[in-house]
């Protein structure tokens, strides 16, 4: 196996690193020059496979795992057309993407089902292959473990109720609306905490107007982030746009109930039981849904939220991406016999 990336990854045993030399550019360029860099080091060797994560060029396979960038400016609204050049660029990848490569894998129903309406895609082609997630890592066991020391360096009470928001980009993942929500929530006591990367000044001002500025812990990226599942009582992702955040995953296998929206891959595998779903920008629902997700008992919340991540491990992921590499000759065969 060989891994081609624009970062230095960590060595990984059995895999041989290629280094690809991205400068430092604005970002249509950056874009442009990845994907002509891979095509160039694909040609220079004899692969078997090739399975790209990004919008590239030459690829027998390639992992939807950003979902579609046509659906995503969907979502987001008109503000996005600030940049159109770098939107038209990667609309142009992704479309000759997902026309060219013979095998494309969604990581959600909700995906799959996306790039088929949008680009065409045909069934024969488009396969769902969800994320795995370490299940040791995050366990619901990491509770006793770490919520007590965890409230203490956030400044929690022992025994408050505790929501926690977790991911980078703030706009997309909806954290106005977690933060209007919080101000609806009937449990006054309830807090708030920010776990991601983010400029924070726009959602401390929101919350100042709002009056709960006091009830939201601001932690910043963290590599911990086991720790922050264990310290709260439900994590409260109202994303816009979300193809399937492995945050959906983590927190479930920890034992936390989550409440997201229809606009996430990730509330496929959640279930009454240890969550809901609503729909994206209405925070009076996610309130609602965060008052109901309070009233489970929390024994139970936690063991269905257990049970819902169990299936998604990496074994499952890995068994799933090896049946569509052994058919891979045939599919490739006859893709190419099509678009001839």
């Amino acid at each position: 196996m060989h891994l081609l990336s624009p970062r230095g990854p960590r060595p990984v045993a059995g895999v041989t690193l290629h280094t690809l030399k991205v400068l430092p550019a604005p970002a249509p360029v950056r874009v442009l020059v990845l994907a002509l860099s891979v095509r160039l080091a694909v040609r220079r060797g004899a692969w078997d496979a090739v399975q790209s994560h990004e919008r590239t060029l030459s690829q027998d396979i390639y992992r939807a795992g950003e979902g579609c960038h046509r659906a995503y400016l969907t979502a987001m609204g008109p503000r996005q057309h600030r940049r159109a050049g770098y939107h038209r660029l990667l609309l142009a990848l992704e479309r000759r993407v997902f026309t060219r490569t013979p095998e494309i894998v969604a990581i959600s129903r909700r995906g799959a089902e996306e790039i088929a309406k949008l680009y065409g895609v045909p069934p024969a082609r488009l396969s769902v292959i969800y994320n795995g997630v370490d299940l040791e890592r995050y366990h619901p066991d990491n509770r006793a473990r770490f919520r007590a020391a965890a409230r203490g360096e956030a400044r929690l009470a022992p025994e408050g109720w505790v929501v926690l928001f977790a991911g980078s980009g703030f706009e997309r993942k909806g954290l106005a609306t977690a933060i209007e929500a919080l101000a609806r929530l009937d449990e006054r006591g309830a807090n708030l905490v920010v776990v991601g990367k983010g400029d924070t000044r726009t959602y401390a001002d929101l919350a100042g107007r709002l009056g709960v500025a006091d009830r939201i812990a601001w932690l910043g990226p963290r590599p911990d982030i086991e720790r922050w599942y264990a310290a709260a009582d439900a994590l409260a992702l109202p994303t816009r746009y979300e193809p399937f955040g492995n945050v959906h995953l983590e927190a479930l296998a920890s034992g936390l109930p989550v409440v997201t929206t229809t606009a996430a891959g990730g509330a496929e595998v959640v279930t009454p039981a240890c969550g809901a779903a609503v729909e994206p920008g209405d925070p009076v629902a996610l309130a609602a849904a965060l008052m109901r997700v309070r009233a489970l008992d929390p024994a139970r919340a936690a063991a269905a939220a257990r049970t819902a991540a169990e299936p998604f491990t990496y074994e499952r992921q890995v068994a799933e991406f090896e049946r569509i590499y052994r058919r891979l000759p045939e599919s490739r065969a006859g893709f190419s016999l099509r678009n001839r």
